[in-house]
């Protein structure tokens, strides 16, 4: 059976609705930075997610070609991120969209090297004739944060998001939300098949204990 990472590190991918502490550690992910509404038909965001996802089913059918990655085993695609923030603005203001800029990824299995990522956006361009120069290999140690289970539109996650904060003060944390430590959403339904009442979102947000 292919290996899930929602199935085996619930800790991260599947975190109950109430917010809860935890420590993410350096992963590797396929990443594409851009700015805009994501809403856009036409616009950035769309077009980096067929990108995204380009290189990683490349990656992820590579054990049917020639080029074997050492460590190798089958597994399921990770689900989409999204790092969000806006320029000039503290947090997220969910009425100008237009104004947002993100690094959407999908994560990479360890044994996925960037000499490995190279090779699949090499294939992929060749196959699918498009520009895959936008696609980077990124390493991310999130560190500590607190992260909720958002159920619902995305337009309702203020309150989920204000409950986290609330959570972070009451448990001697703050926020540390930087240049560097950004809003982090990991979208574990298609919204395309989904309808927002029934949408599962993990948010998560970078702390730090207030003495420090």
């Amino acid at each position: 059976m292919a290996f899930d990472f929602k199935k085996e590190y619930k800790e991260f991918y599947m975190p109950k609705d109430k917010p809860a502490i935890i420590s993410v550690p350096k992963m590797n992910y396929i990443a594409i930075r851009g700015k805009g509404n994501p809403n856009d038909e036409n616009g950035e965001y769309k077009a980096a997610i067929g990108l995204l996802y380009g290189i990683a089913f490349t990656i992820k059918m590579s054990k049917k070609g020639d080029h074997q990655i050492d460590g190798y085993f089958d597994y399921v695609v990770p689900p989409l991120e999204g790092f969000w923030w806006m320029d000039g603005k503290d947090g997220i203001d969910y009425a100008h969209k237009e104004d947002f800029r993100w690094i959407s990824v999908i994560r990479l299995p360890d044994f996925v090297s960037e000499y490995d990522f190279n090779w699949a956006v090499n294939v992929a361009t060749k196959k699918k004739k498009l520009d895959f120069s936008k696609v980077e290999f990124l390493t991310i140690e999130e560190g500590l944060c607190v992260q909720c289970m958002h159920l619902g539109s995305y337009d309702d996650e203020p309150a989920t998001v204000d409950a986290m904060h609330k959570f972070t003060e009451e448990q001697g944390y703050e926020l540390d939300i930087t240049d560097k430590r950004l809003h982090h959403e990991i979208y574990l339904s298609d919204a395309r098949k989904v309808v927002p009442e029934k949408m599962k979102t993990v948010i998560r947000h970078p702390i730090r204990r207030k003495d420090t």
